[in-house]
Parts: C-alpha cells; structure tokens; sequence
C-alpha cells in the first residue's frame, strides 16, 4: 500500500546526440533523486535523444527499441537499487515499418507494469511525428504502483481533455505528461509567452477537472539535428496539485531535478469538495465520439 505521502521527482535534463550518454546521464540524475527522497521519478519525452521528429529522416529509425527491451531491462534495475518508480519514455519500435511514442512504467521493486502508447500524434512544422509514430492502440491506462496510483499521457496528448479524463477515470491520481515543446526560435518574441501559457493552463486545467496531481516534465537546450532554426525547448517542468496550484517549477534552461510531495489524501479532499465527477452528466454526452456533430 501507498504511503500517504510520495515525493515526485521530475528529470529536466538536456539530450544530446548520444543515446547511451543521455541514457547514462538520465539513470544518474534517477539515483540523485532517489538520494532526495524522490519515491516516483518521471523522464522528458524521448529522453534517448534528441528531439529527431524536426525532419523526415529514415535514418532515425534506428534509434528505436523494442519496449520492453535493452532500456527497461537497465532500469528495472535502477528502479529496484533505489526503490523508485520509473515512467520512461521511448522510441518503440513494435515490428518493422510500426513504430510507436511510447511510455513505460516501472515499479519500485523492478518489476515492469507495462507502457501506454502514445494516442495523439501531431504533424507540424519541426514536429513530424507522424513521419514516425503509429497512433497509440493501447488506450488510456492507469497503474496501482507501490507508490501510488499513476497514469501517463505523452506530450501532445496534453492539449485533449478527453485523454486526462479517461485516465482519471482508469484510477489515476497522478497523472504524467513527458514532453519535448519548446519554440520556434523566430515566433518565440511574438507568440512565445502566450503559447507557454496555454501550455501550463492546459495541464493546470486537468489536474483541477480530474481531482488529481498533473506533472509535466520537459527538456532544455536549443537542439537543431536536422540543421536549421531548431527548437528552443522551454523546460519550466511543473508539479501541479489537485486544485491547479504549482507545487514545483523548473527554470528555462537549467539541468534540474524539479521535485515536491504529493499527498494523496488531498485527492479525496478534493473530489468530495469540488465533485465534478459526481456531476458529470453521461447521459448527455452522446456525441463526443464523433469527430463533429452536424
């Protein structure tokens, strides 16, 4: 069973160009926490490299694994050494020409629980994923750990209250966002406050509709793989509670372990006060599986 209270800890961290140095540095910066007190830790997006999705390149599908595989197997071990769980996020690849954005869970004992593919897949400017990833067909999930009752959702899934509620749904009281967003270098002086904004208001939204804590956890640095403007990551990872407010905060552009306790009897708390899923209205809801309604 749980304790009533966890630490989360979440790894801000810069990827470079070499997948076994950004794996090594991610399982030092796991070890670091668990010396914090950290209970749960969380990884950014993609964690092995750098963000390759800015350009439609074959190539890059050689940095996919399979999951479980090479990577869970080496932090099962680090998850059980430090009794800490472990949300991973990976490139999967499933067999060849499938391919999937996929997060996987580690228990505080080692054991692998499972992974959650990720479902939204978006195709935009130095964000063509879907050159890369077939869209998720696990559904949304979530996991009784030792520590806690977690789910995960990847980066773009953040932008869909659709996914935060039907993980909520599923038993998650804490809900995990790894994510690579950062800006485009020449929109950032224009856009770049409001779409940082957006970005954390969302998320902060999902914690308060669902009743439950929401972490994002991002990456930092200015990467440009495929030549080019790049994108200038944001970091800012943020722990939020059950009723929108910022627990704990990342900067913009340091290395960092971005951690703060989550009480989970506040779930409850916050639920029988504010009871918007006593309230819900699913008789009226017919609909919302469709992609309009004309």
């Amino acid at each position: 069973m749980a304790a009533p209270i966890s630490r989360v800890a979440l790894v801000q961290t810069r990827c470079g160009t070499d997948p076994a140095a950004n794996l090594e540095k991610a399982i030092h910066f796991i070890r670091e926490a668990a010396t914090q007190g950290a209970e749960i830790v969380c990884l950014p997006e993609l964690f092995r490299s750098q963000y390759f999705c800015q350009s439609e390149d074959h190539a890059n599908f050689a940095l996919a694994e399979e999951v479980p595989g090479p990577t869970t197997t080496r932090l099962e071990t680090i998850a059980r050494e430090n009794k800490v769980v472990i949300v991973a996020s990976l490139f999967e690849k499933r067999a060849a020409g499938v391919y999937h954005n996929t997060a996987a869970i580690i228990d505080a004992d080692g054991t692998y629980m499972g992974k959650y593919r990720k479902m939204h897949i978006p195709d935009d400017p130095a964000f063509y994923e879907k050159f890369y990833f077939t869209p998720g067909d696990l559904g949304f999930k979530a996991w009784e750990t030792q520590r806690g009752n977690i789910g995960v959702c990847v980066c773009w899934d953040q932008w869909y209250p659709e996914a935060a509620r039907l993980t909520a749904l599923r038993g998650a009281q804490l809900l995990f966002y790894p994510t690579a967003i950062g800006w485009h270098p020449a929109e950032k002086d224009k856009y770049g406050a409001a779409q940082h904004s957006a970005w954390e208001t969302m998320q902060r939204s999902h914690a308060i509709s669902n009743g439950c804590y929401v972490a994002a956890v991002n990456r930092v640095g200015h990467e440009a793989p495929a030549g080019g403007p790049g994108i200038e990551f944001w970091g800012q990872s943020f722990l939020c509670a059950p009723s929108g407010e910022i627990l704990a905060k990342g900067s913009v552009d340091k290395e960092e372990i971005v951690a703060a306790e989550v009480d989970w009897g506040r779930i409850d708390e916050q639920r029988t006060h504010w009871p918007f899923l006593r309230d819900r209205r699913i008789d009226a809801y017919s609909g919302i599986e469709q992609r309009m309604i004309d």
